[in-house]
């Protein structure tokens, strides 16, 4: 199989080191717009670099989207005709008529999209889902949610990311949806910025908090902050009438237990990269598996236009200080 990486970042390095350590994959090609970086990445990992110029013209088995979201519609509009295999980092656009746009796009042309959410590919957050929808924890009380990012993000970051909960929540609402297989109702969502004066110069903030109710009466507490002192913090707690059980709580937690009874912060996550490379890993072999005709597609396009939905309802709700029904979000 031959992939083409477009992007040669943080992800697009993700992308190449996996897609070149999968006996699946014969060749990884890579193009960037910056063609040293490209080429850069490429010799790093015995890839081959193409030209920018050459993106609507290079054929290959599958694709892989690992640009900025702003470019995402011209990279797409690119690659989809091929009617290939693609994984696209999320979110596929900044709006959700971007988002519509693109899916019809894809069925347009035959081409099967893949969104990038990797934490659906953590191993205990699917041991997670697996006693969830097994039954295992006995009747869904809630779930309790929390993502804290080690760094606060660069101010070039900032301006373009879509805000706290288009950037970052937006994995928490597609694991609701995905954990519980059912639709978030309804939200209550606030933000603030507490802390890093950047983030309100865009009108994003470095402090959240959500409420939601899916459709089965299942409440979801979420906490975020875009700075933890301590380290990367990305947890989940499901509540059930048999069981209750926790992910991401370890050794490697960046937290302090008062009663010092628990061996946490040793050697603490350093960023989304560190907590979830695995993850990541576990993801980009799922989708070469897909492209290969293997396995159904393990998140399919529709994630990114219902997650980002219910972010656009928190925004509302955080501005207007109501609870708001993520079904008037069209």
């Amino acid at each position: 199989m031959k992939v083409l990486v477009i992007g040669s970042g943080r992800m697009g390095a993700i992308r190449a080191e996996d897609l070149s350590a999968n006996p699946k994959v014969s060749r990884v090609l890579i193009t960037n717009r910056n063609p040293d970086h490209g080429a850069a990445l490429a010799q790093k990992f015995s890839a081959e670099f193409v030209p920018w110029d050459l993106l609507g013209s290079i054929d290959a088995d599958a694709f892989v989207v690992a640009v900025g979201t702003a470019a995402h519609e011209q990279v797409l509009s690119k690659v989809l005709p091929h009617g290939k295999p693609v994984l696209c980092e999320k979110p596929i656009a900044a709006t959700i008529s971007g988002t519509r746009a693109a899916i019809e796009s894809a069925a347009k042309y035959g081409a099967p999209l893949q969104i990038g959410f990797q934490r659906r590919f953590d191993e205990n957050i699917q041991k997670m889902k697996q006693q969830i929808q097994s039954g295992e924890i006995g009747t869904l009380y809630s779930l309790t949610m929390t993502a804290h990012d080690f760094t606060p993000s660069a101010r070039e970051f900032i301006e373009g990311s879509g805000g706290i909960f288009r950037d970052m929540h937006v994995h928490d609402f597609d694991l609701i949806r995905w954990l519980t297989d059912t639709e978030v109702e309804t939200v209550f969502a606030t933000k603030s910025v507490l802390e890093h004066q950047d983030y309100a110069d865009f009108g994003d903030a470095d402090t959240s908090a959500v409420v939601a109710k899916t459709t089965s009466g299942v409440p979801v507490i979420i906490s975020g902050t875009r700075h933890n002192g301590l380290g990367q913090d990305v947890r989940l707690e499901a509540f059930g009438s048999k069981n209750s059980i926790s992910a991401g709580l370890n050794t490697r937690t960046p937290l302090h237990d008062l009663e010092q009874q628990l061996k946490l912060n040793v050697n603490p996550y350093l960023g989304f990269v560190d907590r979830f490379r695995d993850a990541f890993r576990n993801e980009t072999n799922a989708f070469v598996s897909f492209a290969s005709d293997e396995i159904a597609n393990p998140c399919p396009a529709d994630s990114a236009l219902e997650s980002l939905r219910i972010a656009e309802a928190c925004e509302l709700s955080a501005s207007s200080g109501k609870s708001v029904r993520v079904a008037e979000v069209l």
